[in-house]
């Protein structure tokens, strides 16, 4: 895939997407990236980068060493590792992914319902099994023309059923109804197969770390 956005824009966009996603308020500006709420009802900010240097992630780190701060980037996990102290916790390993909206063809499996909904900028995917027990969800949360999507869950008495991908691709095409262009991601080490076996691509690694106390 060949995207004509920088990183900046596209960390930018996953940052107002995701905030849509988890019902926090917008992201707040700061020097070579942005601060958020991590979720509501939770009172824990993180700080993302996507611009930056050794010492200014020291700087950030030292800014944010109390409970409740966390800190993101897009770039290598040795860097964000070797910039916080070492009473930090360092999160499981992320990666920013990126494709663009194409039209694609996809088959519930059956014994199970899909629906989508969207209020305003948010648009969420659920799976019921026939029983009616929620069997997986997936929520899209809308950042201009990029579609970023989040809380991709399956429960565990309906995995290996192809149930993520037909909610990524259910919701790929109704971002595109909805003039989306393209989609953003962070996902696992675990996620990121999956989501190139959709057609994703890698944009950058994504590492996390939160401050002692947490």
């Amino acid at each position: 895939m060949s995207t004509p956005h920088a990183i900046p824009e596209l960390v930018m966009a996953w940052g107002g997407g995701r905030a849509v996603s988890r019902l926090t308020a917008p992201p707040t500006p700061v020097e070579g990236g942005f601060e958020v709420a991590v979720g509501r009802p939770s009172l824990e900010v993180r700080q993302v980068f996507h611009t930056y240097t050794p010492a200014s992630l020291a700087e950030a780190a030292e800014r944010l060493s109390v409970p409740g701060r966390q800190l993101m980037i897009a770039g290598p996990t040795a860097l964000l590792r070797e910039s916080v102290p070492s009473t930090w916790t360092m999160d499981e390993a992320g990666h920013l992914m990126a494709t663009e909206f194409a039209p694609t063809r996809f088959t519930v499996p059956e014994g199970y319902r899909l629906s989508v909904e969207t209020e305003e900028d948010l648009t969420v995917a659920r799976v019921h099994y026939f029983t009616g027990d929620l069997a997986a969800s997936a929520r899209l949360g809308r950042s201009g023309e990029f579609g970023v999507f989040d809380k991709v869950i399956t429960s565990p008495a309906h995995q290996r059923r192809g149930l993520g991908s037909t909610m990524m691709r259910a919701l790929s095409n109704h971002a595109l109804g909805l003039g989306m262009a393209w989609g953003l991601l962070v996902g696992s080490d675990e996620g990121r197969a999956l989501y190139e076996h959709l057609g994703w691509d890698l944009v950058a690694d994504f590492p996390g770390a939160r401050s002692k106390g947490d």
